[in-house]
């Protein structure tokens, strides 16, 4: 088989399309490169959906946090402590059970069980949390002085919070946020391995590369072939984070801009 062939049966396989049957014997190289990087299509659909919902799910709860309201600040306190004071690997599972127990009661949510709905909920809320510390802890540092001057310029409530609030507070957050979107994209990894099932061995890229590992007894192959494509996969996070950091900075000199540079720490 020519691994172009293998590309037409194997492409796609992780969204249901194309051979059904995965390679048992003579396992070749470029077989182990399409299913793996036809796998990062989950990776790449976690990631981005949760972060985009995340991010604006983040926004609120650091505002709620700042809030002098208790009854709007407690809870906003409370939901980052739950999912930033937990293991993601433990919300998955309990994430599970508690889908399992709501579809046996509330009908129309099975869908919630499937890693494609339920799976993607929790790497929302727990990306959420995170964030909202980011940001929380961004619109702290704000300079007194663009606040003051918001006021000297009658800006308040709302408007003030978009013309002046909020930007800021995205250009000072926005490396560690960058940060956080790397984390959320690796963490993804993790969606078939707990509670969520694989239907029809149609998974991510991990789990392909833990079938090659598996059935070559050769892990030095599959792996690598993972870490190169989360490699890319970081590489065009920061390429795009990056653009979006010089707009945010796109009125200070060039000298006081903030640099994005790649992370040194990848984990939390």
């Amino acid at each position: 088989m020519s691994c172009w062939q293998t590309v037409q049966d194997y492409g796609l396989r992780s969204l249901g399309y194309g051979e059904r049957l995965l390679p048992r014997e003579d396992i070749t190289l470029c077989e182990q490169f399409v299913l793996i990087g036809s796998g990062m299509i989950w990776n790449v659909y976690f990631g981005v959906l949760a972060l985009a919902a995340g991010f604006v799910l983040a926004n609120a709860v650091a505002l709620a946090k700042a809030s002098a309201r208790r009854r709007l600040r407690k809870p906003a306190e409370a939901f980052i402590l739950l999912f930033r004071g937990s293991p993601l690997f433990i919300q998955f599972f309990l994430a599970y059970f508690i889908f399992l127990r709501l579809k046996d009661g509330v009908p129309g949510t099975d869908f919630l069980t499937s890693a494609a709905a339920g799976a993607l909920v929790v790497l929302f809320l727990n990306t959420a949390a995170y964030s909202a510390e980011i940001f929380h802890g961004a619109l702290k540092s704000i300079p007194k002085g663009e606040v003051e001057a918001a006021d000297a310029y009658g800006l308040a409530g709302w408007a003030r919070f978009r013309r002046i609030l909020w930007p800021t507070q995205m250009r000072l957050a926005w490396p560690a946020y960058t940060n956080e979107a790397i984390f959320l994209f690796h963490a993804t990894t993790l969606v078939f391995f707990t509670g969520f099932p694989a239907q029809r061995q149609s998974a991510d890229a991990l789990y392909y590369a833990n079938y090659f590992a598996d059935r070559t007894f050769n892990p030095f192959v599959p792996y690598p072939i993972l870490a190169g494509y989360f490699i890319l996969l970081t590489l065009v996070i920061l390429g795009v984070f990056g653009l979006v950091n010089r707009r945010l900075n796109r009125h200070l000199p060039q000298e006081a801009r903030l640099k994005m540079r790649a992370p040194r720490v990848m984990l939390r």
